[in-house]
């Protein structure tokens, strides 16, 4: 997942499209405006699928 999030990073600089980031959806890497990805608030659930992959990964969040 992370190498297709940097291929298709790498994609858009070559394509000189500064003002997109990558992100995930309907099972696949998309890109979006930054202005829209930023323009509201998005909470990652404390106990969500995201955060219990993280942790199994190491991954601390200095809660620990």
């Amino acid at each position: 997942m992370a190498s297709s999030f940097g291929v298709h990073a790498v994609d858009l600089i070559a394509e000189g499209r500064f003002d997109r980031m990558v992100a995930w959806a309907d099972r696949g890497v998309i890109d979006v405006p930054i202005a829209d990805a930023i323009r509201a608030y998005h909470a990652v659930e404390t106990e969500g699928a995201l955060v219990r992959t993280a942790r199994g990964l190491g991954i601390s969040f200095g809660d620990d």
